[in-house]
C-alpha cells in the first residue's frame, strides 16, 4: 500500500502538538503558529474528518506565567504549574477554534485511567460520543493529580496511546524536529531524513536518545516508543516539523514530509491493545528456553512449569511482563494467579498446582488468549 497517497482517504485523525510546537524557546506562547495549526485542523474538520487534538504545554504555559525560566523537577511544582497553565491553555484553544466555528471538549487522561478494563472502556466510549456530537477533543495528561508511577511520561505515549483507544486511521506527531534521521543530525552533518520506517531498530533507539527544550518532556526517543504503539495498534503514524508551511494540510495530501511509520497489517484486537498498551505492568515473570520457544513460536499459553523467577506483587488479573534468560521482554498477559500463588507453583507441573495451593482454577498461569507477544 502507499500510504501516503492514502492519508486524503483518512477520517480519523490523532494531531499531536508539542510544546516547541507551541512555544518561543523563551517559554512564550508562539500565538502565530498555533493559530494556523488550527485552522488547519478546523479545515480538516469541514471536510468532514474526525480530528483529535493532543496538546503538551500545559506545565511550560504555568512556568511561564509564573516567571519561571526552566521548568522545576518536583512532582509538586510540575502539578501546580500544570494546574495554573491548563486553563489558559484551553482557554486559548477554545477562542481559537471558535473562531473556525468549531466546539471543544477537554479530556484529561491519566495513566490510572487506562490501567482497569473498565475505566479504559469508558475513556474510549467517552471520546466516541464526543466526535459523534462534531465535538474536537482537546486531549492532555492530568499532570495535576498524576503521580509518577501512573503517568504515561509525555504526551508523544499519550498520543499514541489515544490513537490506540478510538483505533484511528492516522497519527501526526508535530515538533521541532523534520523526523527520524538515521544518526543524530546535530553531530553528524551527513545524516538522512528517513522518509520512512518500517521497523524501529535498537540502533535507532540509540541514536535517538536526546531531550527537546527545557519546557519540553520529550525527545525523539518519546516520539519511538509511541510509533511502537500506533504500528503495533496498525496505526500508521508521521512525525513532522511544525514549521513546516500548512504541514498538516500537506501530510494529508501524500507530500512526504516527516518520516512515516508504517503499522502492522493486521490490527490488534481490543483486549490485547490494552494488554499491551494500556494497562500498568504490576510484575515480571522469568521463564525458561522451553516456554519462551512454547509462547513465540508455538502460540501456547504459559504455564507454571516454563516460569523460573516470579517479581513484583501482583493480584489476579493484573498484567505482568514476560521475560527471557537473556533479559528481554517478550510478551505481556493478564495474569491467573496472585503474586504469592504464582510463586509457589514456579517450576511445577499443572497437576501440581491444586497440591500446592490447596485448589486449582486454572492450568494457565496466562491464557493465550490474555497474551500479547511482542514482536
Amino acid at each position: 500500500m502507499n500510504w501516503r497517497t492514502n492519508f486524503k482517504f483518512f477520517k480519523r485523525i490523532v494531531i499531536k502538538v508539542g510544546t516547541s510546537t507551541l512555544t518561543y524557546p523563551n517559554g512564550k506562547l508562539n500565538l502565530q503558529r498555533i493559530e494556523g495549526l488550527v485552522m488547519e485542523m478546523s479545515d480538516l474538520h469541514n471536510q468532514g474528518k474526525e480530528v483529535l487534538l493532543v496538546t503538551s504545554g500545559a506545565v511550560g504555559v504555568g512556568a511561564n506565567k509564573m516567571g519561571y525560566k526552566t521548568v522545576p523537577r518536583t512532582i509538586p511544582e510540575k502539578q501546580a504549574l500544570a494546574a495554573i497553565g491548563q486553563g489558559a491553555l484551553l482557554h486559548l484553544y477554545e477562542k481559537l477554534f471558535a473562531e473556525f466555528g468549531k466546539i471543544v471538549a477537554q479530556v484529561l487522561l491519566s495513566r490510572e485511567d487506562l490501567d482497569e478494563r473498565t475505566r479504559y472502556l469508558n475513556a474510549t466510549n467517552t471520546l466516541e460520543a464526543i466526535l459523534n456530537m462534531d465535538v474536537i477533543p482537546i486531549i492532555n495528561e492530568n499532570d495535576t493529580v498524576a503521580i509518577e508511577e501512573i503517568k504515561f511520561g509525555d504526551n508523544d505515549t499519550l498520543s499514541a496511546m489515544v490513537a490506540a483507544l478510538v483505533d484511528a486511521d492516522l497519527s501526526i506527531v508535530l515538533s521541532d524536529v523534520n523526523g527520524l534521521y538515521d544518526c543524530d543530525p546535530r553531530i553528524n552533518d551527513q545524516a538522512c531524513l528517513l522518509d520512512q520506517v518500517e521497523e524501529i531498530t535498537r540502533q535507532m533507539e540509540d541514536n535517538s536518545r536526546s531531550r527537546g527544550t527545557h519546557f519540553a518532556s520529550g525527545g525523539m526517543i518519546t516520539k519511538l516508543r509511541a510509533a511502537r504503539i500506533c504500528m503495533a495498534s496498525g496505526v500508521p503514524m508521521v512525525i513532522a516539523n511544525s514549521n513546516n508551511h500548512h504541514v498538516i494540510r500537506r501530510i494529508i495530501g501524500g507530500e512526504s514530509l516527516g518520516t512515516l511509520f508504517v503499522p502492522r497489517e493486521s490490527k490488534m484486537h481490543a483486549r490485547k491493545k490494552w494488554i499491551a498498551f494500556g494497562t500498568v505492568v504490576h510484575g515480571k515473570l522469568h521463564i525458561d528456553n522451553g516456554a519462551e520457544n512454547a509462547l513465540l513460536n508455538r502460540g501456547k499459553s504459559l504455564l507454571p512449569s516454563g516460569i523460573t523467577r516470579v517479581e513484583g506483587s501482583f493480584d489476579r488479573g493484573m498484567v505482568v511482563d514476560v521475560i527471557t534468560t537473556d533479559g528481554r521482554e517478550v510478551a505481556r498477559g493478564m495474569i491467573n494467579y496472585d503474586s504469592r500463588e504464582t510463586a509457589l507453583i514456579a517450576g511445577k507441573k499443572t497437576s501440581e498446582i491444586e497440591k500446592t495451593l490447596g485448589s486449582k482454577d486454572y492450568d494457565e498461569v496466562i491464557h493465550r488468549n490474555n497474551l500479547w507477544i511482542k514482536e
